[in-house]
């Protein structure tokens, strides 16, 4: 009886060998698989999930700023178009305006054409 469990006990260690050296070959193969993946990655010039969360969270806030800047941009507007109805209309001024500056263009081009016409002594 002695020889049967001597010969269970030799072929539970040689079983717990090749299960240790599978058990060892696997890490190795994970890590190898787990490298190359890593290489792959470093590669595609992809980003990991923190850049990723950091980035989207600079948009979330530019967002929420765009969207402030809107907001107290269209109250500016409505302000400014309450002002301009209670103003004094001012036409009479905008025409003097008008004819001050079609003045101005007609003496500076009586200036450029006399300018440009030779004198009867050259």
């Amino acid at each position: 009886m002695q020889t049967r469990s001597r010969l269970f006990d030799d072929l539970a260690r040689v079983a717990n060998g090749a299960l240790s050296a599978a058990a060892g070959v696997r890490t190795e193969i994970e890590q190898l698989v787990h490298q190359q993946f890593e290489r792959f990655l470093a590669d595609r010039d992809l980003v990991t999930r923190e850049e990723f969360e950091a980035v989207e969270a600079m948009a979330v806030k530019a967002r929420r700023e765009q969207q402030a800047l809107e907001k107290r941009l269209a109250d500016l507007e409505a302000k400014l178009g309450e002002a301009k109805k209670s103003a004094p209309k001012r036409k009479a001024a905008t025409g003097d305006r008008r004819r001050a500056a079609a003045a101005t263009r007609r003496t500076s081009a009586r200036k450029t054409k006399a300018d440009e016409t030779p004198s009867k002594d050259e």
